[in-house]
C-alpha cells in the first residue's frame, strides 16, 4: 500500500515534477508524458466492481523476476529506492539500507533484512486494480502489474499497511509534499493498464493535481504482459 514543493528525497531534491534534481533514484523509470492533471480526464469512470474472486495469487508469485535480470522484484526496488545499500552473496539480496526519507512520512527509515520496517507498496493496490478492471484480465497482465517498477515504491511499513487497498479518494500520504507525485503515479499506472476510476477517485485526483498543474505523468516501467513462463491462478 500521498501541491508538491521542494522536498529532500533519497539524498536529492525533488521539485514539483517529482524528479530528483541531483540524479537520485526516486521517480518513474523512463520518459514522462505531459501533465498528470490532463491525463486524469483520459481515465474511464465507472463504479467499483465486486471484490469477489480476489486473491493475491491471481497476480502470480510475489516479486517474480519478470525482467529476467536474475533478481526478484522486491530486491530490484530496494536497490532503486534505498541509500547505502549492502548485499549478501552478490548484488541481488539487499540486507540493509536506508530510506532517506520515506516518501509517505518524510522521515528516514532504516531497512534491515529480517526485521524490516520497509515495505514495497503497490501504489495502485492489487485489490483496487482487481475491482477496477484487473479481474477480467489475462493472468500475464496481472503478473506484469504486480511487478511493474512504475507501480512500486519502497515505503515505511506502518502507513503502507494502514493504506490497505485505498485509492486517491480514501487514502493519501501524510507527507503532503509527496501527494502530487503519488497521485501522478497512480494516474500513470491506471492509464498504462487501462484501469478505471470511480467518480469520487477522479475528483480526488483532480483536486490534488490542481495544486500542481505542471506535475508530469511518470512513464516507463515494464511491459504490460509478463513473459509466458510465469503463471497465476
Amino acid at each position: 500500500m500521498g501541491a508538491v514543493v521542494v522536498v529532500a528525497v533519497l539524498g536529492g531534491v525533488v521539485g514539483c515534477d517529482g524528479e530528483d534534481k541531483e540524479g537520485g533514484k526516486r521517480g518513474a523509470p523512463g520518459a514522462r508524458g505531459g501533465p498528470a492533471l490532463d491525463a486524469v480526464d483520459s481515465l474511464v469512470v465507472k463504479g467499483r466492481a465486486p471484490k469477489t474472486g480476489y486473491d493475491r495469487a491471481r497476480f502470480g508469485s510475489p516479486w517474480a523476476d519478470t525482467d529476467s535480470n536474475g533478481c526478484g522484484t522486491r530486491d530490484d526496488i530496494l536497490k532503486r529506492d534505498l541509500d547505502g545499500v549492502k548485499f549478501r552473496g552478490g548484488d541481488c539480496t539487499v540486507v540493509s539500507g536506508r530510506l532517506a526519507p520515506d516518501p509517505y512520512t518524510g522521515k528516514d527509515v532504516t531497512f534491515t533484512r529480517g526485521r524490516s520496517r520497509v515495505d514495497i507498496d503497490h501504489v495502485v493496490a492489487l485489490s483496487d486494480a482487481w475491482q477496477k478492471g484487473a479481474g477480467n484480465w489475462r493472468p500475464s497482465k496481472r503478473i506484469a502489474l504486480a511487478n511493474d517498477p512504475l507501480n512500486l515504491l519502497a515505503v515505511d511499513a506502518g502507513p503502507n499497511r494502514g493504506k490497505g487497498d485505498g485509492d486517491t479518494a480514501t487514502w493519501l500520504p501524510a507527507n503532503k509534499s509527496y501527494r502530487c507525485a503519488y497521485v501522478a503515479r497512480q494516474v500513470a499506472v491506471k492509464k498504462k493498464y487501462g484501469l478505471w476510476v470511480t467518480a469520487a477517485e477522479r475528483d480526488a485526483m483532480r483536486k490534488v493535481l490542481a495544486r500542481c498543474p505542471q506535475e508530469e505523468l511518470p512513464g516507463g516501467g515494464s511491459p504490460t504482459e509478463a513473459p509466458g513462463r510465469f503463471r497465476a491462478r
